[in-house]
């Protein structure tokens, strides 16, 4: 056990961290684990792959990964967080610009950079970066009125829906969207302007609906029952069978005909396997990791950690929510995968560079640096406040 007397950098890090908020992100990425075992088989059935714990063993090789990335993003100061955010946003912009035309192409979208035999998902990435850049651009709008910060930021989520639509993603559009609308009301933003901003993202999406098929097809499905809901109604009969117990771990059946199994649907074989009662603590553990992060927003004083936290967790949180109404057959579907289960690289390490930083934003030193450049005087404030 490490000595609080101790002066290194990870006795520091152990004494100042959010132990609850971490011990929950490996909580989840142990039943991410545990989850695979119970839904990879039955995919690697279907595809006619011969090694059973194919999708086991890449899921293991992404879990490493995304470790490292969530502790190593959890020593960073506030400054940091800010900078490596705003450099990884501007790469990312620049993928997901140049996506169409070198990106890979599957299922009538191009989504995906092709990097050997691995697929990278950019949009995964962009999602806590922007969501860092556009706090501390609500922040800054306040401190700095002769900046029109506002402004930019609405640039910003207007240029990355844009490039999500292009591909088309109108699941992680949807998420951004609710996130950025979030941290507007937040940030404390004029009513009129939430109202417009309200009015064209009803108008956008009825237009949405009268002209792109894929989300007229979707709506239509969920509110008339019909069409091709097969992996949904698979989805409520997994839970259904699974009962308030489970059948057992492995004993599931449902999942043999459930493409998505080990992605977007790897709820509902939780809940046949595990039971109601277990898919129900996993829920807990959610909501713990979403109210926990909001408690830090509501007891920070630095404007710029409040936002950033509270747009953090509720991605994280949103994602999680959207996932498990698809399976319940709450919200059409949006092939949204849940953050730290589901199986897919791209989304498990994006999701720990967004728990990294809530975990850096909220560390106890923190609050320390923040004193202790109010004392330094004026001269500190572009170190604090700048990017």
């Amino acid at each position: 056990m490490m000595s609080r007397a101790r002066k290194d950098v990870v006795s520091e890090w152990w004494w100042t961290i959010d132990r609850f908020l971490l011990a929950a992100a490996l909580l989840l990425l142990a039943c991410g684990f545990l989850l695979s075992l119970s839904a990879s088989p039955s995919v690697t059935s279907r595809l006619g792959i011969d090694d059973s714990f194919y999708f086991v063993e890449r899921h293991a090789m992404f879990l490493l990964p995304a470790v490292g990335i969530l502790i190593a993003t959890s020593f960073l100061n506030l400054r940091q967080v800010r900078r490596l955010s705003f450099f990884a946003l501007i790469g990312t912009l620049l993928v997901l610009i140049a996506l169409p035309s070198i990106g890979y192409s599957a299922k009538g979208a191009v989504r995906w950079l092709a990097l050997g035999s691995y697929l990278l998902q950019p949009s995964e990435f962009l999602k806590p970066v922007f969501v860092v850049i556009t706090a501390w651009l609500f922040a800054e709008s306040a401190r700095r009125p002769d900046i029109p910060c506002n402004l930019i930021a609405i640039g910003l989520f207007g240029l990355s829906a844009s490039l999500l639509i292009i591909q088309p993603d109108f699941g992680q559009t949807v998420l951004l969207s609710l996130v950025w609308g979030s941290l507007f009301f937040m940030a404390g933003m004029p009513w009129i302007w939430i109202a417009i901003l309200g009015v064209l993202g009803t108008i956008g999406l009825g237009v949405a609906y009268l002209t792109i098929s894929h989300v007229t097809t979707r709506i239509d499905r969920f509110l008339t029952g019909t069409g091709d809901n097969f992996q949904v109604n698979r989805a409520l009969e997994a839970i259904t069978n699974g009962g308030w117990l489970g059948r057992g771990p492995g004993e599931g059946q449902v999942k043999f005909g459930l493409p998505d199994s080990h992605t977007d649907f790897i709820f509902s074989v939780a809940a046949e396997e595990f039971g109601i009662v277990l898919v129900m603590v996993l829920v807990a553990i959610f909501a713990f990791v979403v109210m926990r992060g909001l408690w830090h927003g509501l007891n920070e004083s630095d404007r710029f950690v409040q936002l950033a936290v509270s747009g953090l967790v509720l991605l994280f949180g949103f994602q999680a929510l959207i996932n498990v109404c698809v399976n319940l057959r709450l919200m059409p579907a949006k092939g949204m995968t849940l953050p730290f289960v589901s199986y897919g690289g791209s989304s498990l390490m994006a999701v720990a560079l967004g728990m990294g930083f809530v975990l850096a934003l909220t560390r106890k030193r923190a609050a320390s640096y923040r004193r202790r450049d109010a004392r330094i005087g004026p001269m500190a404030l572009p170190a604090v406040s700048g990017v």
